[in-house]
């Protein structure tokens, strides 16, 4: 992770802590709140040098869902990828866990901590088990509208009516992700299909100049209905897809080649190296060659 590191205070973040008095109010006036209830909520939108070290784990369950971008996770020195429109649920544990957003293409991620009254046997009848890893997930959209709804009605305050609404949204929130065939239809899978269908396209012609037109004809729909549908599924547009492609394989080729920046422009669909070269220092904050000598001098450390 290099020297910086941060447990939060990115810019557009959202985080709420509810207090444990709040919870034990509202459960003496409605013993079923116990049962399941969140402890601290929060969105990360591309959080660059996200950090979090737990050396005697969490009390609670942590659900992550990464919507762009990347991270990981350690749990007893076992090493978890987190990709976007993935998800991961760590149980309840006193293990030691670390977490954070990857340094070159940072995650946007939306978190819930939540607990109750058996924990364990929560964990056991939902088969989560501590190294799950991370869940691939069609873009869930109905999940983040559950989130952003409980966020909204806590800012309101933790009113006994505001936390009884929130639990049972929290119920409906995580059958989202465990049960996400159940919130999905066919429709919604070919959509799926065909969203898979562009990303293969997409990998196999990096040389091209592919245009909105060109894949929304391919899939025989309008340009803007393309657009929607691949930005609900991938959350980002399809332009901006390719172009994070492309970026992918320039990065390698400037690690284990000695391809000009020219040569990997041009194999790339770009003409102009300059504009290549802009394109990538915006994206990568640094030039095409700072990042192959960048990679170059950290595996002379290594």
């Amino acid at each position: 992770m290099g020297d910086i590191k941060r447990q939060d205070g990115f810019e557009g973040e959202k985080y709420i802590c509810i207090p444990d008095a709040a919870w034990k109010r509202a459960a003496k006036e409605n013993p079923i709140m116990s049962q399941l209830y969140i402890t601290y909520i929060g969105y990360f939108p591309k959080a660059t040098y996200h950090y979090r070290e737990r050396l005697k784990g969490c009390e609670d369950n942590i659900l992550i869902y990464c919507t762009r971008g990347r991270g990981w996770f350690i749990l007893n020195n076992r090493r978890f990828e987190v990709g976007p429109n993935e998800f991961i649920i760590v149980p309840s544990t006193k293990e030691f866990m670390c977490y954070g957003a990857d340094e070159k293409d940072p995650w946007s991620i939306y978190w819930v901590h939540f607990t109750g009254h058996d924990m364990d046997a929560f964990n056991r009848g939902f088969n989560i088990g501590l190294y799950d890893g991370a869940r691939e997930i069609l873009y869930n959209q109905k999940g983040l509208d559950l989130w952003e709804s409980m966020y909204k009605n806590l800012e309101l305050g933790y009113s006994s009516e505001n936390l009884i609404n929130t639990n049972l949204c929290l119920y409906h929130f995580l059958a989202t992700f465990l049960f996400p065939d159940k919130h999905t239809n066919e429709k919604v899978q070919d959509e799926k299909d065909m969203i898979k269908e562009t990303i293969v396209y997409m990998q196999n012609n990096l040389n091209e100049k592919l245009s909105v037109e060109e894949m929304a004809t391919k899939n025989n729909l309008s340009s803007s209905h393309f657009s929607s549908l691949f930005k609900k599924s991938t959350g980002m547009s399809p332009l901006d897809y390719f172009i994070h492609l492309k970026l992918q394989k320039a990065c390698v080729m400037l690690y284990t080649t000695e391809t000009k920046v020219k040569e990997i422009s041009l194999n790339l669909g770009y003409d102009d190296p300059f504009h290549f070269s802009r394109l990538f220092k915006k994206n990568m904050n640094v030039s095409p060659n700072q990042y192959r000598n960048q990679r170059r001098k950290k595996e002379e450390v290594a």
